[in-house]
């Protein structure tokens, strides 16, 4: 089948959107797959305001069309909301062609966090612009739950995944850093909320491996913390592997891929119990969830080593993405009175009177 992507989330950021997306297009061309993917890659961009490490592609519309039309997909998944998943939503509605869209970020809930308008003004426009898809896919159900209270529609469930060839239980722990190590990996930024993690008195050394607008800030104030930047592939299994506990502060999360590659490693999980930690560490012999993040953390490392391993295996990639395929739709099927009826509705006429008041 020839499948189209079109994501503003790409390498070579590291996220877990982009992870998710290169694992899935992976096993699905192991599969026989033509998968085709339309990224900010060759597209004119600019740095995204308070997060200019994110590239966003410059009215990408056009060049967009032309990619499309070259790819003819037999089915389309707009995996983000930026500018290129908006040209190619447009497209889709142009052209009365079925699309599935995927929410991977809680976009209200960060955009509140960064200038403070409220989330409930900003979710009128997510739900407006995955309203059209013929399935919203979200990580857990929980979060299914969030968006139909927010009056989305057509909501399916499509758990992530890890790679458990990469992330893999090692006897090797660290010698050049005191221990007990916690460590956090992932995106440095507000949302994540790491001055939470930061700024417990444990016992050891704290590691930050990851990168992101918020680094030099957190480096100023924490200065007793080794920071290691963004790191991949091997290297990055290894400080999983190398450490005693790892150490998630975020609240506000779809899913929480990080947690899982730890689970792999055989590492336990100190959370606070809120989504994305409760749908992720479900075993008890693999994480310690409680919203006192400190005791949470000294508790873990009472945990058996390798305890999360076996809940990881239960998400293979290759599960994941059959599961993936599943909810895809031919892209053929609207005819013309839908068309006209879906675009005039979604484009042209723009957001119904209550939600421009």
């Amino acid at each position: 089948m020839r499948i189209l992507i079109a994501t503003d989330a790409w390498a070579p950021q590291i996220n877990g959107v982009v992870v998710a997306l290169l694992n899935t297009i992976a096993c699905l061309r192991r599969l026989g797959h033509d998968v085709r993917v339309i990224s900010p890659e060759g597209f004119r961009t600019v740095p995204t305001p308070t997060y200019p490490e994110i590239p966003l592609a410059v009215f990408p519309g056009r060049q967009v069309a032309r990619l499309m039309d070259g790819a003819q997909p037999e089915a389309i998944h707009i995996a983000t909301e930026g500018p290129i998943g908006s040209a190619a939503r447009a497209y889709c509605l142009r052209r009365g062609l079925r699309f599935t869209t995927q929410y991977h970020t809680c976009f209200p809930e960060y955009i509140q966090m960064r200038t403070g308008i409220p989330a409930g003004w900003t979710y009128p426009f997510m739900r407006r612009f995955h309203g059209p898809a013929s399935a919203v896919i979200v990580a857990t159900e929980p979060l299914g739950n969030v968006l139909k209270g927010r009056g989305f529609q057509r909501v399916v469930e499509c758990p992530l995944g890890v790679d458990l060839d990469l992330f893999k239980p090692s006897d090797e722990l660290f010698t050049d850093l005191p221990r007990p190590v916690f460590t956090y990996v992932g995106r440095l930024a507000v949302e994540k909320d790491l001055p939470a993690f930061l700024r417990l008195q444990l016992p050891g050394s704290k590691l930050v491996v990851g990168d992101g607008p918020a680094r030099a800030k957190l480096k100023r104030q924490f200065p007793n913390v080794r920071f290691v930047g963004a790191k991949s592939g091997t290297e990055l299994a290894s400080y999983y592997q190398r450490s005693d506990v790892f150490v998630f502060p975020s609240r506000t999360e779809t899913f929480g891929l990080v947690m899982l590659e730890a689970m792999a490693c055989g590492i336990p999980v100190a959370a606070f119990p809120v989504r994305g930690p409760l749908d992720v560490v479900k075993d008890p012999a693999a994480g310690i969830l409680k919203d006192d993040l400190q005791q949470a953390a000294l508790e873990a490392l009472d945990l058996p080593r390798g305890a999360g391993r076996r809940h990881a295996e239960q998400f293979p990639w290759s599960k994941c993405t059959e599961q993936f395929l599943s909810v895809l739709v031919p892209a053929a099927g609207l005819n013309k009175t839908e068309t006209e009826t879906s675009y005039r509705r979604n484009v042209a006429i723009g957001p119904p009177a209550k939600e421009r008041a």
